[in-house]
C-alpha cells in the first residue's frame, strides 16, 4: 500500500500545524506528513518547539513553508487547524480526497504572564494530539487494516 499523504495547513505555518504535523508523525512513521501555511512565516515558534520537546517530540528541524510548494501534489487529507472566528481558514486548491478542518485556538496570539502563556501552548498542544489522535484512529488506522488501495 502506498503511504497516506497528509498535508496540514494553517495561516503562519509556525505553530499549530506544526505541533500537528509532530503528532501525526509520532503516531504512524509510514505516513508522508507535511504542513504548510497561506503566508507562511518562514520560522517555528520556540515555544511550540518547546512544549512538543517536554513531551518528546523533537519539531525543531520543521520547516515553515508555503502551501504553494503543494499545490502540484496529490493528497489523501488535506486538514486546516485554523481555529478562531477573526481568522481565515486557507483553502486548498490542489487535488485532495478528503478535506477536514479540526480547528483550534493560536496560542502564539495569548498574552499575559510568561506562565499563563505556557500553559495556553500546553492546552492546545494536549487539543491538537487529541483531535489528531482522533483522526488518526478514525480515518486512517481503523481503514489501513486489510484494505488496500
Amino acid at each position: 500500500m502506498d503511504s497516506i499523504k497528509i498535508l496540514i495547513l494553517c495561516t503562519g505555518n509556525s505553530c499549530r500545524s506544526q505541533m500537528a504535523h509532530g503528532f501525526l508523525q509520532s503516531f504512524d512513521k509510514k505516513l508522508t506528513v507535511c504542513s504548510a501555511g497561506t503566508e507562511a512565516s518562514g520560522k517555528l515558534n520556540q515555544k511550540a518547539i518547546e512544549v512538543m520537546k517536554d513531551i518528546g517530540i523533537d519539531i525543531s528541524h520543521h520547516t515553515s513553508d508555503s502551501v504553494d510548494l503543494y499545490l502540484d501534489q496529490e493528497w489523501d487529507f488535506v486538514i486546516t487547524v485554523c481555529g478562531g472566528a477573526n481568522e481565515s481558514c486557507p483553502a486548498f486548491i490542489g487535488k485532495v480526497k478528503h478535506r477536514l478542518h479540526i480547528g483550534f485556538d493560536d496560542p502564539s496570539h495569548i498574552t499575559g504572564s510568561e506562565e499563563f502563556i505556557m500553559s495556553e501552548f500546553r492546552r492546545v498542544r494536549d487539543e491538537i494530539k487529541n483531535g489528531f489522535k482522533d483522526f488518526y484512529n478514525n480515518s486512517i488506522k481503523n481503514n489501513k487494516n486489510g484494505k488496500s488501495k
